[in-house]
């Protein structure tokens, strides 16, 4: 069947090539083309093709010979080809020109070696017969990433372009620089055959009198020319594809298992499909109820290390942050005090009373306890966000249906709010009850008698603070962040917190102390972390204007988060260190100066003190107690209940099935892409199967003395061309450049091309034969042959300038397996 080759690369002078062109060459009935760029657009005319190209390439690169390593992807389809890669790749330029950048030649060899470094890749080291082998650019890459030469062929190109009397052939033969596969000779077509469009048949003719009429080529022409070259590149991908199956078969099975068990719920499906749509959404809630208790109860799996989340952090807020709160509302104790006297003042009015009052202690117990409101309902508010960033997790598995996720966070953020208000009455109602009554015959109450004896213990025990064990508040890792460049800077150092004192040490192991600091006098305030800084800081200082730690009036305390600085300080406050008052309340004890107090009164206040601090506790106890159950009770269990039981309902009166469980586009895209990488993989594993029982291999030639390739560079080294019978070259005329052929590049076609690079493919399922084409098939064995005469005449006069174009950048080519997986 006589066909005519598609030309459709563009051709002309120097750099040509200035972005790497994918090629996959598809084996299919009909013939077209078409581009990743333009998925949609189908190209039958290969004009049209090549403008493409042209213009793509101009669009990422501009039009001043600029270049990109971002490919440009184009597929063939054609009953005529097997199912093959190429990598068509920029020349090698030394000198930029345009707006190529000043290391123009290490960005177009650093792109070369992205790809001929891959083991599934054959290269096709070309290099120009009028230049020196060893200095090939070409081979020296390729000796790079195949040091063994498994992967090289070497090709030599312009043959018919050498001085007279010399020539190639110890090269051709592989004598004077050996390849372990070998060299192949090739003649291309003149950039005059390819603009007269001169048929690819007439080339080939004039090739094959070139080796069979030239003295030195023609005991070896069966070896030379561009249908051997054919034969032995469909031999060395074969082989190749049989050495590379294994591996690539293992990788297959591999991809292909991780996705059946994904892939097994999308075989059958059909998005309008009513009985789909009930099972999805039956599923999507139940799989929303269980990730829900599992984030508030925990669970084993998919556990969080990076940070608290869920259950963790509503615990944290009941053990933590709310008794942090109860505990801050204690530490006025000078304000504390003046109301008590103020109290047991206005009960005995102008009368001096000679006992305590009662009413005094249960006007500032009532007090005391109406201001638990605040850090109460506060606690609420921070469940209910931490809740509803569970809602928000929990429907992240809802995405593939974006109504289905909006209308549960939407029902669910409703319901918990709803909660939140009867939570907050009830809160309020204990506190309330509590209000209603005191009862001083409660069983942990100091009363009235014991409260002046307490407080005498107090005293004792402060006395002698080294005669009692001292109870550990909390251990833990801190920042000193305020120490000068000068005397170390910022260091870490273990902390261990006492109801006495607050030390550090070098370690954990808790050997070598560092210093001890007292509690005694000790206040703690907010400190704003520094610009450069990612570490939450607090400070401690001493409220008598003394250092605290060397020359330091206050240290400053790193933590890596605001929680852990909430913690601290929560922790400080139980070992009695509160935190700085404000100025305005500084100002307002400042009257505590002018109050004075007869002993008798202040022994009155220390004993309504004592009753207060003893009743205040036993209230703060309980309440801690009743928080976390009421909160549990009215709103997070009921919220789990809801969700188990009546979310259904509340999602199918909300809106119609039908628009709930509407696919987002992304999730519809997903699936296709995964059905369809499933079924490639499929086909893939078919496709190896029929090809490691129908290929046979060749064995691979033995090593050759290749030292030549790395001694090169010298300066020093053999020159390809050979002359019968004189060492001396004879004047001539310039060598003369030719242009590549069009043409598909399955052989390398540079103009004075260092380097050509293949890879073998995985074909799809073979076509009639399993090697490349005959002659008569174009796409299969594109050849490359002059239409000139075979012989070059012996020069040309001085000062007449040469009719051919000048060399142009020398481009590599690369063919490789093409990949059932990534076809789609």
């Amino acid at each position: 069947m006589q066909t005519a080759v598609k030309d459709f690369l563009p051709r002309g002078s120097g750099i040509v090539t200035r972005r790497p062109l994918i090629l996959q060459l598809i084996f299919s009935k009909t013939e077209y083309a078409e581009f990743l760029h333009c998925k949609s657009k189908k190209f039958t005319d290969f004009d049209e093709v090549r403008q493409e190209i042209e213009a793509e390439t101009d669009r990422v690169t501009g039009t001043n010979k600029g270049i990109s390593p971002v490919p440009i992807n184009l597929r063939v389809y054609s009953p005529h080809v097997l199912n093959l890669t190429l990598i068509d790749l920029p020349g090698i330029t030394k000198v930029p020109v345009g707006d190529q950048p000043q290391d123009i030649e290490y960005q177009i060899k650093d792109m070369i070696l992205q790809f001929i470094s891959r083991e599934s890749s054959l290269i096709l080291a070309v290099t120009p017969a009028n230049m020196d082998l060893a200095n090939s650019d070409a081979l020296k890459m390729a000796k790079e990433v195949d040091p063994q030469g498994l992967r090289t062929i070497g090709v030599i190109t312009k043959l018919d372009l050498m001085d007279e009397g010399t020539d190639a052939r110890d090269v051709l033969e592989n004598k004077l620089l050996p390849l372990r596969r070998g060299y192949i000779g090739v003649v291309n077509r003149s950039q005059k055959d390819i603009d007269g469009k001169k048929d690819i048949r007439a080339a080939l003719a004039a090739e094959r009198k070139f080796f069979l009429s030239h003295p030195a080529y023609r005991h070896m022409a069966d070896r030379m020319g561009t249908p051997h070259l054919q034969k032995l590149l469909n031999q060395q991908l074969t082989n190749h594809i049989r050495e590379t199956l294994p591996s690539l078969r293992s990788k297959l099975q591999s991809q292909l298992l991780s996705l059946e068990k994904e892939v097994e719920e999308y075989k059958n499906f059909r998005p309008d499909d009513p009985t789909r749509k009930t099972k999805a959404l039956l599923q999507m809630v139940q799989q929303f109820a269980v990730d829900f208790e599992k984030r508030i109860e925990g669970s084993g799996d998919q556990v969080d290390t990076l940070e608290l989340s869920g259950g963790a952090r509503i615990n944290r807020i009941f053990h933590e942050r709310f008794p942090f709160e109860l505990v801050k509302m204690e530490f006025d104790e000078k304000d504390l005090r003046r109301e008590i006297s103020y109290a047991i003042k206005n009960i005995h009015g102008v009368r001096t009373g000679l006992f305590t009052p009662d009413m005094a202690f249960e006007a500032i117990v009532k007090k005391q306890i109406i201001k638990l409101k605040e850090p109460s309902l506060k606690c609420v508010d921070l469940v209910v966000s931490e809740l509803a960033m569970v809602i928000k997790k929990c429907a992240e598995k809802l995405g593939s249906y974006p109504r289905l996720r909006e209308e549960t966070e939407r029902i669910v953020t409703t319901y918990i709010r709803e909660r939140e208000g009867k939570t907050k009455d009830q809160i309020l109602l204990l506190i309330d009850i509590e209000l209603s009554y005191i009862n001083t015959n409660h069983e942990d109450f100091i009363g009235f008698a014991n409260a002046q004896q307490r407080s005498t213990q107090a005293n004792k025990k402060r006395a002698i603070p080294n005669q009692v064990l001292m109870h550990v508040i909390r251990r833990g890792w801190l920042t000193i962040n305020n120490i000068s460049i000068m005397k170390g800077g910022s260091k870490e150092y273990w902390f261990v917190l006492t109801a006495e004192s607050l030390s550090w040490y070098k370690d954990e192991e808790e050997k070598e102390k560092k210093y001890m600091l007292p509690l005694d006098n000790l206040k703690i305030r907010d400190v704003e972390k520094g610009f450069m800084s990612n570490k939450h800081v607090f400070g401690i200082f001493n409220t008598e204007q003394r250092n605290v730690y060397k020359d330091l009036r206050q240290i400053e305390l790193a933590c890596d988060s605001q929680e852990d600085v909430d913690s601290w300080k929560a922790s400080f406050l139980r070992a009695g260190v509160y935190p700085e008052k404000d100025q305005v309340e500084n100002e307002e004890g400042s009257q505590e100066n002018t109050f004075s107090m007869d002993p008798q009164l202040e022994r009155q206040v220390e004993t309504i003190r004592n009753l207060v601090d003893s009743y205040v506790g036993i209230i703060n106890k309980s309440i801690r107690d009743l928080m976390p159950k009421t909160i549990m009770h009215l709103m997070i269990n009921n919220t789990k209940d809801f969700i188990h039981s009546e979310l259904l309902a509340y999602l199918y009166s909300s809106a119609d099935q039908n628009s709930l469980m509407e696919e987002s586009a992304d999730q519809a895209q997903r699936r296709d892409d995964m059905l369809r990488m499933y079924h490639a993989l499929k086909e893939a594993l078919n496709i190896i199967g029929d090809i490691s029982t129908s290929t046979i291999s060749t064995p691979v030639p033995p090593p050759v003395d290749d030292t030549w390739l790395q001694s090169g560079s010298s300066g020093h080294s053999p020159t390809p061309q050979r002359r019968p019978a004189s060492t001396v070259l004879p004047p001539g005329r310039p060598p003369a450049v030719r242009g590549p052929m069009p043409g598909p590049p399955l052989i390398p076609m540079p103009a004075a091309g260092p380097s050509s690079f293949v890879a073998p493919p995985i074909p799809s399922r073979p076509g009639p034969q399993g090697a490349f084409v005959a002659n008569n098939d174009p796409f299969s064995a594109p050849p490359l042959i002059p239409s000139r005469p075979a012989r070059v005449p012996p020069g040309i006069p001085p000062g007449v300038p040469s009719r051919r174009p000048p060399a142009a950048p020398n481009r590599p080519t690369i063919i490789r397996p093409a990949e059932p997986s990534l076809l789609d």
